[in-house]
């Protein structure tokens, strides 16, 4: 079912508050996919997800390959016959406030602080639709 993603409904933004695991796929320069387990947070009031990385990693890279306009991506979430998705474009951000506020989303939403990491940057996704049932 697709949703408004600025303004899915209470079942919606309480499924993405729960702690689950998430999905990011991002497309290989070849096109094809790549899945890889990530935590996400959301942020429906600004229209953005969330994603703290390695800027060595292969996602960061998939998504700085796609130029400065970004990469069509899609996070998603499943806990039983629940699910969630959300899709977007993601940019690579390098800001330090940035990334801190991301830290500090992450931290809430998953209960612990991430290790300092020097190499640390933000995925960070603007969000065009919403789907799932929960």
């Amino acid at each position: 079912m697709a949703l408004d993603p600025r303004d899915p409904g209470p079942d919606y933004l309480a499924f993405w508050r729960e702690r689950h695991v998430c999905t990011l796929t991002t497309p290989r320069p070849d096109g094809t996919p790549h899945v890889v387990p990530v935590g996400v947070t959301y942020d429906p009031a600004a229209g953005l997800a969330r994603v703290i990385s390695n800027k060595h990693s292969h996602k960061v890279a998939h998504i700085r390959s796609a130029g400065p306009s970004g990469a069509p991506v899609a996070v998603c979430q499943f806990a039983g016959r629940r699910w969630a998705t959300l899709e977007g474009r993601a940019v690579i951000r390098t800001e330090p406030e940035l990334i801190e506020d991301a830290v500090r989303r992450y931290a809430e939403r998953y209960e612990r602080t991430p290790s300092p990491n020097p190499d640390r940057v933000l995925i960070e996704i603007t969000l065009t639709r919403a789907l799932g049932r929960v």
